[in-house]
């Protein structure tokens, strides 16, 4: 019984461990704010955006009403250093912009 207790024990600081490194590479917009501005940041992080306007104001006084994000985008990254190919890796996501 002490070697499972302690196997577990083991298991769960070595996941909890990984798990704490962790960390999300870009963080999307709050959903609130200037619409160009909440735009500009997720594309330049390399996301589709697709805006959907809620009013007829223009973009450049339009605020963010909510963020949603859709499915990944995937493509072939190259490694350089390693002189590999990644096949089908998570390049960015497609995200739903609601402005108003």
């Amino acid at each position: 019984m002490k070697k499972l207790t302690i196997a577990t024990t083991a298991a769960a600081a070595l996941s909890a461990g990984f798990l704490g490194l962790a960390t999300p590479a870009l963080a999307a917009p709050s959903g609130t704010g200037d619409a160009q501005a909440t735009i500009a940041q997720l594309e330049s992080q390399g996301n589709r955006v697709i805006v959907h306007k809620l009013s007829a104001t223009p973009l450049k006084d339009a605020n963010v009403v909510g963020v949603n994000r859709g499915p990944a985008i995937r493509g072939t990254v190259q490694d350089n250093f390693n002189d590999r190919l990644y096949q089908n890796t998570i390049t960015g996501h497609v995200y739903y912009v609601n402005v108003r």
